[in-house]
């Protein structure tokens, strides 16, 4: 499961381009107060809850301001009897670039515990981590929660069906990029309503969780506030699905299709 909640947190849509940079949307999709809440499901069971949070800030790192981004993500009841789960991720992002100065996870899963910490230096391309220190590959290298809401914020004007594009990512002690194919645009019914959203389709290694033919399908609402509001993919048992239950704080109205 945190391997799944993992993925789906860094792979909301992303792009790379040529001159290596990240084109995004300078006036910005989120504000501080908002919250959105996830429900994940196995089949029709509801297996965990994750909600996540952009809150103002006092701290500076470089002098520059920054917004303060945190995820906190549980299992219900029914599958705590069995192996429970409260992970915590804390992203300082710069309010301008929305790139990370500093990022740190608090997982709690059964009985294994990791505290993890990483200053990222985004003009040196280096980061300073709890296993090391690691040079970059970019010069935009991510955490898992900024990679979340710096998506969100890409230019995608320019984008075409079948493209594919790549985010640079550190996790853990290791860099790394994933792959994401744009699939087209498609009516999504979620809890909160019906959306007109963007498809993608993010890389999956196959493994102790993925089969290998197994996809992750993403879907994103195609308006001012590019909330991701449904993820499904085929594990080696069954299916999973992630659906946006809760929305609130945004910054634009949030329409869904009549």
């Amino acid at each position: 499961m945190k391997k799944l909640l993992a993925v789906i947190i860094s792979v909301t849509f992303s792009a790379h381009v040529s001159a290596q940079v990240l084109p995004y949307l300078k006036k910005g999709v989120f504000q501080p107060g908002e919250e959105l809440t996830y429900k994940l499901k196995y089949g029709f069971i509801s297996a965990a809850e994750g909600v996540l949070k952009v809150l103002p800030s006092d701290l500076t790192f470089d002098g520059k301001p920054t917004y303060h981004l945190t995820a906190v993500g549980k299992t219900s009841k029914a599958f705590s009897i069995f192996y429970n789960i409260r992970d915590q991720y804390d992203s300082y992002i710069d309010q301008k670039t929305y790139l990370p100065y500093f990022f740190s996870e608090d997982i709690k899963e059964g009985k294994y515990r990791r505290n993890d910490k990483i200053r990222f230096h985004q003009d040196k391309k280096k980061i300073e981590a709890t296993r090391g220190n690691f040079t970059a590959k970019e010069s935009q290298t991510f955490d898992l929660l900024s990679a979340y809401y710096f998506s969100r914020t890409l230019d995608l004007s320019n984008i075409k069906e079948g493209e594919s594009f790549k985010l640079s990512y550190f996790l853990k002690d290791s860099l790394a990029y994933l792959y994401i194919t744009y699939l087209g645009k498609e009516n999504i019914k979620t809890p909160l309503g019906t959306f007109r959203c963007l498809r993608f389709s993010p890389s999956l290694e196959p493994g102790r969780v993925f089969k290998k033919d197994s996809k992750l399908h993403l879907w994103v609402t195609d308006d001012d506030n590019r909330i991701p509001v449904k993820a499904q993919v085929d594990i080696l048992i069954g299916a999973v699905t992630l659906e946006l239950t809760g929305a609130k704080g945004l910054k634009y109205p949030l329409k869904t299709t009549k």
